[in-house]
This record gives C-alpha cells, structure tokens and sequence, in this order.
C-alpha cells in the first residue's frame, strides 16, 4: 500500500498487536459503509484501513513491512489484501462475508447491527425466573418493497460498472510490477445493483426504523451484570442482508429485605432478649413462603441461622444457594416497675452487679422535667 498502516491507524510503529487490532476494530466500526450512508470519502478511508491492517495486523506481513516497506509485497492484491476484504469482514463480523464481495463474484451483505437494552427487574423474578418485555427501536425489512429497495412495481438492475459484484478491481503498473487493487463499486454503493425508482417507505434502503416490543425469557439464577442474548431480534441489514441480534443486559433492583451475596440470601432479623435467652419457634416470610425459624436457647447477637435451598439458583450449575438469618438480639431501652423489678430479682439471683434503683427513679424524675 502506498500509505504508511501504522499512521493510517493511527499507531506507534512499537506498538503491541492488540493495540493495533483495538486501533483497527474502533475505525471500521466508524467508518463502515452502512453507518455512513454511502459516503465517497468514508468508504476510501475504510479501505485504507482494511488495507493497513491486513499488513500490519498479522505479526508475519508486519515484519516483512518494517523490513522492506511496501516493496515487500509485490504479488498484488494478494499480497497486500491476504484473502481479499471478505476475510476480514469474517473476522470482524464473525461471518457473512465482506459487503463488498469475493473474488468468487458472489456478493455478500454485512448483517445488520446488534443491538443493546437494560432489563431492571425484582430480586423475585431473579430468583424463580420468568417472561418480561422489553421494547427496543430497531430497523426492519420494509413491507412495501418486500426489503429489495426498489418502489412497488419495479426492481432493481444489476450495476454494470462492477456486474453485481458490489467490487471493482484496478490494474496499474509501477516499478515494482503490475499491481491489481480492489475497493468498493462506487456507483451501487458496494450493493452490485442499482435502484432507478427507489421505494418512498424506505428511500431505497428496504428497512425502516420502527419501536418493538419482544418477550425475554428471564432463566431462574441471573444477576445484575448478566446478559441475555436473542439471536435475530436485532436491526435488519441494508436491502435483505441478514439480521443482527439483542442483548438484554440485566438488573436486578435492590431488595428491603433481602441482600443477595452470590447464590446465597441473608436477612437480619431482630429478636427480643426474652426469646434469645430462653429460644423461640418464629414464622419468618421467605421468598418462597412463610418458615418457621428456631431460635436456640442462649442466643448472642450476631448469630446466624441458615436456611438451606432457599437462596438464589446457581445459573450454571446445580441447585439453590441457602438463606442465612442473622439475628439481632434487642434490648429494650424502656421498663415498666414490673418489669425492672423482675430483672433485679433475675440479676440478684445470678449475682450479677447492677445500677441501683434510685438511679433510674431519679433517671425518670429528670426525663419529666425536660
């Protein structure tokens, strides 16, 4: 190639190889032919970047470049271009082929975007799984050109600069021998046909840009961070050309009584002294109902009690994590006489010292003046 790939990416010639795949990846996405609307311009600037990175992406050609320069690739196309643009766009698109066409003479479309949506949903639905809707504005096939581009009644015709190939080849000579180049069909926009009376729906592109609604089944077990992936519910491609898809990243709103550690749940529950001294059988509401919960006789606070299977589902893996109940042990900041004469009587049997009783008349004297 004529220009430098390092400065056409916009890297330092030291650079590392994922830096320069980054550096590449971030430019095609912003120069792709179907993001710019056919631009003339754009569409080089891809090419030259296609170019560059087929030189210096790969760690043998990159060597031979910072050895020779250009003169190191001298066999054509070939050379330079490796397996042509549509191996590059199987890399980067994870299929399809380049929208530019093969050397074979088939012309393959870029599918169309994939597409992203949040889906905020209760710890409950996290738990037990379930269907939720979520509503995303994406590109269809157009109904009234049947997606071909071409007004009611009419249709396309094949470009005759290019032959349906979308791609033109150049022949040049130079002092290093005969160099073949390929890019773009500019005048059928890299599509292979030309449309005369474009569709007024769609103005030629043979989608249009609507809302819709889709059914997301949620799988007991997931978190927030976790993505959900619905194969062909993304934006259709330019005139028929294959369908991206939709992510639903999900999360899960915080819950008033419940903290989600992993698989597991834990609650804090405040008891009474009474009952952690002597223990209790206590209903406790779960996610999956009402539980009794025992309560050991001579309970500290902080102890935990842990309910087995009624925790979160392992999304990939077997069975449910476990509740752990934490309990607070209550002490009551107020007492009838009754009351506090029954807990100096309790204290002067277990010899416990204790503050004597004027300090809290004479405690209660001073809170009915303030």
């Amino acid at each position: 190639m004529d220009k430098d790939p390092y400065a056409v990416l916009g890297v330092a010639p030291d650079a590392e190889q994922d830096d320069i795949k980054k550096a590449y990846r971030r430019l095609a996405r912003e120069l792709h032919p179907d993001a710019n609307g056919g631009d003339l311009e754009t569409e080089e600037r891809f090419k030259e970047v296609a170019a560059a990175y087929e030189v210096i992406g790969d760690p043998e050609r990159r060597d031979r470049y910072d050895r020779y320069g250009a003169a190191g690739f001298t066999g054509g196309a070939g050379d330079v271009f490796g397996g042509g643009l549509g191996d590059i766009f199987e890399a980067f698109f994870g299929g399809g082929g380049s929208p530019f066409g093969g050397g074979g003479g088939g012309r393959a479309q870029a599918r169309g975007v994939d597409l992203e949506v949040a889906l905020a949903i209760e710890l409950e639905d996290a738990v037990f799984g379930g269907e939720h809707e979520v509503a995303v504005r994406t590109a269809v096939a157009c109904k009234d050109c049947e997606a071909t581009g071409a007004a009611p009644g009419t249709s396309t015709t094949t470009c005759p600069d290019c032959g349906g190939a979308g791609q033109v080849r150049m022949v040049r000579q130079s002092i290093l021998g005969q160099m073949v180049t390929a890019g773009p069909c500019r005048r059928c926009a890299a599509q292979g046909t030309i449309i005369e009376s474009p569709c007024p729906a769609c103005r030629g592109e043979g989608r249009t840009v609507v809302d819709k609604t889709y059914t997301v089944e949620v799988p007991p077990g997931v978190d927030t961070g976790t993505t959900l992936r619905l194969t062909g519910r993304g934006a259709v491609g330019v005139r028929g050309a294959g369908t991206g898809d939709l992510y639903v990243e999900v999360r899960v709103r915080p819950h008033e009584r419940f903290d989600r550690q992993g698989a597991d749940l834990v609650h804090v529950l405040h008891v009474p002294v009474t009952q952690a001294a002597l223990g209790a059988t206590v209903p406790l509401e779960t996610l999956d109902g009402v539980e009794d919960l025992e309560i050991p006789a001579g309970t500290q606070s902080g102890r935990v009690v842990r309910l087995r299977d009624h925790g979160v589902p392992r999304l990939r893996g077997r069975g449910r994590g476990d509740l752990h109940v934490q309990l607070i042990v209550d002490v009551p900041e107020q007492l009838t006489d009754e009351e506090e004469e029954l807990l100096r009587r309790f204290a002067e049997l277990r010899g416990d010292e204790v503050a004597p009783a004027d300090a809290g008349f004479l405690s209660r004297i001073r809170s009915a003046f303030r």
